[in-house]
């Protein structure tokens, strides 16, 4: 094996190099603090867990991102975790067994046979929060701000927020009775927002025609508010469709209440995570970027097999994504030579220097290479060390 090949890295996981080092855990710092301040505890969940507890409820799409092994010891097929969240809704709902409303929050590496998309990492870093036990709109507000605001928080401005409700396509489909192939081919062609072909397919279904006329025109219901009472209107009748366009209205206008420059988009027929999510889903954009930031929904119920149907609703981001997208200016101290003195009593004076010296913000270094060099150098006058 050549020098060049043995070096090489598995396409789409990466190392990280500084300056970037450093600016990933500046965001992992500065979120953490955020959600701390929100009310959001800290959890740590294992890399790897039993595959059937790693996967329950988070549907077939998170299988195959999952990296198995087996376990040299119990002989059992261990998961290595492509996604956060499951874990944290079974700690809710198993390990802590808290009543009320429960809020968490994680920052921790995750493992992807397949990257999300075309530029993203396969060992993406995730951070998110996680709401559990609020089942009303005001868990949907809460949540969907605290994305908002880690955003902020970071120093982006201008952001596109996309709203939608998976619950929407959920209740057309409990009104007939479909294969699950033939419910699949129509959730894909929703997706790829094929009308023509979703006409073809529900009519070669059999389906009512009030239903194929809904299914048929969901995949345009998407742009601005004024899709909300389109979307009234084409769901007349529908108590549960128009309790959950409601939601979405009054969503929209609490969230442009509460933040200034918040271009809100809604997109009726993005069913992200449509193997588990059950509502609202949304996701935070950045101006001029064509990947997607921040993602999250509701999922309620999830817990269940794990012995607790709770509500619940959150989001995640991955913080290598923000890399060369934010502008986090963080100021670099001062680089300082101290070489080390040549008698005791003098060293001892320059290491109490030199650490005072780092204290107060400097970057202190005993040695340079060749060719490297320092903004100032700590230098013995008169018994009295100084800057130089």
């Amino acid at each position: 094996m050549s020098s060049n090949i043995r070096w090489l890295l598995p396409d789409g996981v990466d190392e990280v190099l500084p300056p970037d080092a450093l600016n990933l855990e500046f965001i992992r710092r500065r979120l953490l603090d955020l959600y701390g301040s929100w009310g959001y505890e800290y959890v740590i969940p294992p890399m790897i867990e039993f595959l059937e507890s790693l996967l329950t409820g988070s549907g077939s799409d998170l299988d195959l991102k999952t990296f198995k092994v087996t376990d040299q010891i119990s002989g059992r097929t261990l998961g290595i975790r492509a996604d956060i969240t499951p874990q944290v809704a079974r700690m809710d709902a198993h390990s802590l067994n808290q009543s009320g409303i429960t809020r968490l929050c994680y920052a921790g590496t995750a493992l992807q046979t397949k990257p999300e998309n075309m530029l993203a990492s396969r060992a993406p870093l995730k951070l998110g929060a996680e709401l559990f036990g609020s089942p009303g709109p005001d868990g949907d507000l809460e949540i969907v701000s605290l994305m908002i605001e880690s955003l902020r928080t970071l120093g982006v401005t201008a952001i596109h927020l996309e709203l939608g409700d998976v619950g929407i396509f959920r209740e057309l489909m409990r009104n007939v009775e479909l294969a699950e192939k033939d419910e699949n081919a129509l959730f894909d062609l929703i997706q790829q927002k094929s009308v023509a072909s979703l006409k073809v397919q529900a009519g070669q279904l059999g389906l009512p025609a009030k239903l194929c006329e809904q299914l048929v025109t969901l995949p345009t219901l998407c742009g601005t508010s004024a899709i909300i009472e389109d979307a009234l209107e084409l769901f007349s009748g529908a108590a549960q469709i128009e309790a959950r366009l409601e939601n979405l209205a009054k969503l929209h206008g609490a969230i442009t209440d509460r933040f200034e420059n918040i271009d809100v988009y809604f997109d009726l027929s993005e069913l992200r995570g449509y193997g588990y999510h059950t509502g609202i889903v949304f996701a935070g954009y950045i101006e001029g970027e064509r990947q997607c930031i921040a993602k999250g929904g509701r999922y309620d119920d999830v817990g269940e097999v794990f012995g607790r149907a709770r509500s619940a609703t959150g989001f995640d981001m991955d913080a290598k994504a923000l890399l060369g997208v934010v502008d986090f200016n963080q100021k670099e101290g001062k680089r300082v030579l101290a070489k080390p003195a040549n008698n005791s009593a003098r060293e001892k004076s320059r290491w109490k220097k030199a650490a005072e010296l780092r204290k107060e913000g400097y970057i202190v270094l005993e040695s340079l290479a060749e060719g490297q060099s320092c903004d100032l150098e700590l230098t013995n006058k008169d018994g009295e060390w100084r800057l130089s």
